[in-house]
């Protein structure tokens, strides 16, 4: 006999339309492989995308053209679209010859959208018509921002690029992530899709780049506090070592607590942690040692000290030679939280 979770997953597969209101935040590949097992089960799916990038191909439009840097959510949008395989793949395609090489398709849509537009939001809405994209994607703000991070020597890094590639993480933990400008404001649409949403999901994704950049408007930070949604933050399944050296679970979500404190007053405005339990191969792991990335350890006194529920799933999967969230387990995993979730308990 199915469970009731079970029943509306089913339901919601064979009609997206009356899925739950979902609002992600966060970035880079862990954003966009959640999305893509959301959209299965709900299409009122929002992605709240940090727009901090320096780097790679998305730096150089921001620097050539003075817009936001696509990539982010370029790869947002594609997790959503609802496209034949080969426009997906015309969108993803990088150019490996001339002046162009390492740029993607996309990424130049992106631009030669927002010019058309003359707007970084409109070329979005556009550039989303075009795929078909079942949910929405938003920029967490219009402003040209840039981040820095403070080690714990003391010394600062400037620019997401330089933090999430810096030579010698051993040589200092990062302390604090700072915002420029510190006043930057959050686009309203963001704030007013946290506070309508049924579910809030933080993560997967890169801790210092993609996931706390987002927590540094304080508006954000609000409304996360004030909404009634059960608030998941995914942990990642293998460290980084630029960013979380030999951090466990505890580690990242004291790290997402400790900025949001900046702003709220709540303590704890997380509900469940959802980590990986799944076996992965010996010589996998080996692989990722020889990079200085270890797989993410759960401390899960620490965890429930918080006052937050531990959730144990089988996330990991191999995609190309490499370890990722399984998008179809984490997004049944998720969306079943809701259905033993008392909307008028939050942590205090």
């Amino acid at each position: 006999m199915l469970t009731d979770i079970e029943e509306k997953l089913i339901q919601f597969a064979r009609n997206p339309r009356i899925g739950p209101r979902i609002t992600v935040i966060g970035g880079g590949t862990g954003l966009s492989t959640l999305l893509r097992g959301l959209k299965l089960y709900t299409h009122n799916l929002t992605a709240i995308v940090t727009v901090a990038d320096n780097g790679g191909s998305s730096g150089m439009l921001r620097e050539d053209m003075g817009m936001l840097p696509p990539g982010d959510i370029r790869n947002c949008i594609l997790a959503l679209a609802d496209t034949e395989p080969l426009l997906s793949d015309l969108f993803h395609y990088r150019f490996s010859e001339g002046r162009l090489s390492g740029q993607s398709f996309g990424n130049l849509f992106i631009a030669a959208m927002n010019s058309v537009c003359g707007n970084f939001y409109e070329a979005i809405v556009n550039v989303s018509k075009v795929l078909a994209v079942k949910g929405r994607v938003l920029p967490v703000s219009l402003q040209n921002i840039n981040i820095s991070a403070q080690l714990s020597d003391g010394s600062m890094i400037v620019g997401e690029s330089e933090i999430g590639n810096r030579p010698d993480p051993e040589a200092a933990q990062i302390i604090d992530i700072f915002m420029d400008p510190a006043d930057a404001s959050p686009m309203p649409e963001a704030v007013d899709a946290i506070m309508k949403a049924d579910l809030l999901v933080l993560g997967p994704g890169s801790l210092y780049t993609s996931i706390i950049p987002n927590l540094l408007f304080p508006e954000i930070c609000e409304a996360v506090e004030k909404s009634k949604a059960p608030t998941v933050y995914v942990g990642n399944i293998m460290t980084q070592p630029a960013e979380t050296l030999n951090y466990d679970t505890y580690g990242h979500v004291e790290a997402i607590l400790r900025h949001m404190r900046r702003t709220c007053s709540r303590t704890n405005p997380i509900d469940y942690c959802v980590v990986n339990n799944a076996w992965i191969d010996e010589e996998l792991i080996e692989r990722y040692h020889l990079q200085s990335a270890i797989q993410v350890t759960t401390d899960q006194e620490g965890i429930e000290d918080l006052g937050i529920k531990l959730i144990e799933a089988p996330l990991a999967c191999v995609h190309d030679g490499k370890i990722r969230h399984d998008h179809t387990v984490l997004a049944r995993t998720v969306i079943s939280l809701l259905s033993n979730h008392d909307k008028g308990h939050r942590n205090g």
